[in-house]
C-alpha cells in the first residue's frame, strides 16, 4: 500500500513539476509583451490627441449640425455594446470583467424597456455571451494580443454603419483601460455618437507661437470634412482601446501565471513531503516485519544463529557437528 502511495506521489509531484515549467515561461513571455504593448499605447496617443482636435475646430466652424454622428438621436431605443475581451484564457479575472460589466448594461437596458446587440471582440466574449443566448452582431476576433488599426477599421466600419443605417442609436466601448503594469481597470466609454463634451472646446483657428491666430479655411466645407473624418476618428478610438486590452490581457496574464507557478511550487513542497512520510513509512513497516521474525525465530524450539554477511543472513542449527572442509582428513 504504501508502495503504491509512494508512486501516486511521485507521479503527482512531476507532473506539477512540468506545470511549472509552463507557466513560468507563459509569465516571462506575458512579461516581455508587457513593455511592447505599453508603448504601443502611448505611441497611438498622439495621433488620437491630434485628431479630437480636428474634430473640435470642424465644430466649431459650424459643421456639427448636419452630421449624424454628431446629431445624435432624440430617443435611445437600441444600444450597441463593443465588448473588447481575450482570445485565449489563463489571465485571471480579464475576461470575467469586461462580461460582467457588459452584462449589467444589457441586463439594465432590459429592465427600463430598451433593446441592445453585443459586438463580442475576442473569442472569451464570442463564446460567453453565444451560450447565454445573448443577441449577438458580428463577432471580431483572432488578433486580441497584438492587434492592428486594420482590426480597429474592420470594427470601425461596422459600428459606423450600424449606427447611420438606424439599426442603433447609440455604440458604447466595454473594455479594460491599461493603467500601470500592475493596474488596469474595466471602463465604458461612448464610441458614436460623439459627445458634446468631445466636440467641445474647438475655435476654428490656427493658433501660432506668438499668441496670434488666423481664421481656418476649409476645403471643401467643414461638414463634408467632417462626414469622411470622423469614421478615422471612431477607428482611432477604437484601436486605443484594443491597444489598452491587448496590454492589460498581457499584464493579467503575468500575475495569474505568476500566481501559478508560486502555487505549484508549494504543492510540490507538500506533494514532497507526504511522499517522504510514506515512504518512511514503508522502510519502517518493513523494518518492522523483519524484527518480528527474527523475534518469532528466537522464540522456537531450535536456536538459531546468525552471521552477517551483508545485505543476505544465513542461519546453521547450532546443535549441527560443524562439516569438515572439503581438504581436511577424518
Amino acid at each position: 500500500m504504501a508502495g503504491g502511495t509512494e508512486r501516486i506521489l511521485r507521479g503527482r509531484i512531476k507532473a506539477m513539476q512540468s506545470t511549472k515549467k509552463i507557466t513560468r515561461a507563459m509569465e516571462l513571455i506575458a512579461g516581455s509583451r508587457i513593455v511592447k504593448a505599453q508603448q504601443r499605447v502611448q505611441a497611438a496617443v498622439p495621433y488620437s490627441e491630434q485628431i479630437t482636435e480636428v474634430v473640435k475646430d470642424l465644430a466649431a466652424a459650424g459643421a456639427s449640425n448636419d452630421v449624424p454622428m454628431l446629431a445624435g438621436r432624440d430617443e435611445v431605443k437600441t444600444t450597441c455594446y463593443v465588448a473588447i475581451t481575450a482570445d485565449r484564457g489563463l489571465c485571471g479575472g480579464y475576461n470575467a470583467g469586461v462580461q460582467r460589466a457588459t452584462e449589467g448594461e444589457v441586463k439594465a437596458d432590459v429592465l427600463a424597456g430598451k433593446d441592445y446587440t453585443i459586438v463580442p471582440v475576442g473569442k472569451k466574449a464570442e463564446g460567453y455571451f453565444r451560450f447565454r443566448d445573448y443577441q449577438l452582431s458580428q463577432s471580431f476576433m483572432g488578433f486580441s494580443d497584438q492587434p492592428s488599426y486594420e482590426d480597429a477599421r474592420r470594427i470601425g466600419e461596422y459600428v459606423v454603419e450600424l449606427f447611420v443605417s438606424g439599426q442603433v442609436d447609440k455604440v458604447e466601448l466595454v473594455y479594460t483601460r491599461f493603467i500601470t503594469a500592475g493596474n488596469q481597470e474595466v471602463v465604458l466609454r461612448p464610441l458614436v455618437p460623439l459627445s458634446a463634451d468631445t466636440v467641445a472646446g474647438g475655435d476654428g483657428k490656427a493658433g501660432s507661437s506668438d499668441g496670434s491666430g488666423g481664421d481656418y479655411e476649409f476645403e471643401p466645407d467643414p461638414t463634408e470634412i467632417l462626414d469622411s473624418l470622423l469614421p478615422r476618428y471612431v477607428e482611432a478610438r477604437i484601436y486605443a482601446a484594443l491597444l489598452n486590452a491587448a496590454a492589460s490581457e498581457h499584464a493579467f496574464r503575468q500575475r495569474a501565471m505568476k500566481s501559478a507557478t508560486d502555487n505549484a511550487e508549494e504543492l510540490i513542497g507538500s506533494l514532497s513531503i507526504v511522499m517522504n512520510r510514506a515512504r518512511q513509512a514503508s522502510i519502517t513497516s518493513e523494518i518492522m516485519e523483519i524484527v518480528g521474525g527474527a523475534a518469532a525465530l528466537d522464540g522456537g524450539d531450535v536456536t538459531q544463529g546468525y552471521v552477517d554477511m551483508g545485505d543476505d543472513y544465513f542461519g546453521r542449527r547450532l546443535d549441527e557437528p560443524e562439516k569438515a572442509s572439503s581438504g581436511s582428513t577424518a
